[in-house]
């Protein structure tokens, strides 16, 4: 089931075209939106709140319009700015209540609420802190548990590790996943580091320049590409020596920086590639690191074979 749907959504400022014709659904699950800074991220969850108005096409969020029901759309929905927001000189429990009242919760389940959010994202110890005195994690998570509080039905996430050390930034993948494989909450989340979101995201969508590269399950996009890659042990001399006796062998190969890359896709059926390596390897007495299948990611998108069918 769709919780958003886009029909040829455009946004233009003059002439720079943010978005172009952009076709999309967006299901449960966990879906990354990925793109480099400028591919119109921002500007398509901005659309999606209502907070813009697209120049034209159309789009839906939880069955809401986008162009007449912006208000009921960020009544049922999260959102988690990309910049920093937080009040500097209020504590993240105040905040996170205030921000659940002018979501429409009563006060003693504001408070309760607020409470819960703080403890799921990792701030129930420091809760009481004024957040200017925050690290740049603490306020990610704590404008993490803003877009939480009411108990949102979608939950948009604009770049939410942002600006965060690599631990800090597993952290918050965790806490992404979290939110949409154990609260069931259907998640969109946005970066520009095209790898960070393989490992959480049910399905992906590739922006560039405001237009669809690709919209396709993860699993799809980073399968078996037919390619094993083999490293062995010694010098240059060995790799060759090896690359060689494998081609002699009827394996399709080629060097790839300290690796030899071997195209399963054009060997010969019934030939057992596995095989032909290991006893290539043994008499010629060269040892092996590691035979590895190549998987697809999703910066291979970006590449000038993947524009192809964009």
């Amino acid at each position: 089931m769709a919780v958003i749907e886009t029909e040829a959504l455009t946004k233009r400022y003059g002439d720079l075209e943010a978005l172009v014709d952009l076709t999309v659904q967006v299901s449960t699950g966990v879906t990354g939106l990925v793109g480099a800074n400028g591919a119109g991220k921002s500007t398509l969850l901005k659309i999606l709140l209502g907070l813009l108005q697209p120049t034209s096409g159309s789009a839906a969020v939880l069955g809401h319009d986008i162009r007449r029901d912006g208000s009921s759309i960020r009544a049922v929905v999260g959102y988690m700015p990309e910049h920093d927001c937080l009040p500097p000189d209020v504590r993240a429990i105040d905040f996170i209540v205030h921000m659940g009242r002018v979501s429409g919760l009563p006060p003693a389940a504001a408070r309760e609420r607020a409470a819960d959010v703080l403890r799921h994202v990792g701030l129930a110890e420091e809760r009481y802190r004024l957040m200017g005195a925050y690290s740049t994690g603490m306020k990610q998570r704590a404008k993490l548990a803003q877009a939480l509080v009411h108990d949102p039905r979608l939950v948009l996430l604009d770049e939410p590790t942002n600006g965060l050390d690599p631990e800090a930034r597993e952290d918050m993948i965790a806490l992404v996943a979290r939110i949409g494989r154990d609260f069931g909450i259907p998640v969109l989340v946005t970066s520009h580091l095209l790898g960070e979101l393989e490992r959480v995201s049910d399905h992906v969508i590739v922006l560039d320049g405001g237009r669809l590269l690709r919209s396709q399950r993860t699993t799809e996009l980073t399968q078996d590409t037919g390619v094993l890659l083999v490293e062995v042990l010694g010098s240059a001399l060995e790799q060759r020596r090896v690359g060689e006796a494998l081609a002699a062998a009827g394996l399709p190969c080629r060097p790839r920086q300290q690796l030899i890359e071997i195209d399963l896709r054009s060997t010969a059926r019934g030939a057992a590639p596995h095989d032909v390596i290991r006893d290539t390897a043994c008499d010629l007495g060269v040892g092996l690191v590691r035979l590895q299948p190549e998987h697809g990611r999703i910066q291979d998108v970006f590449q000038p074979e993947g524009r192809s069918g964009g």
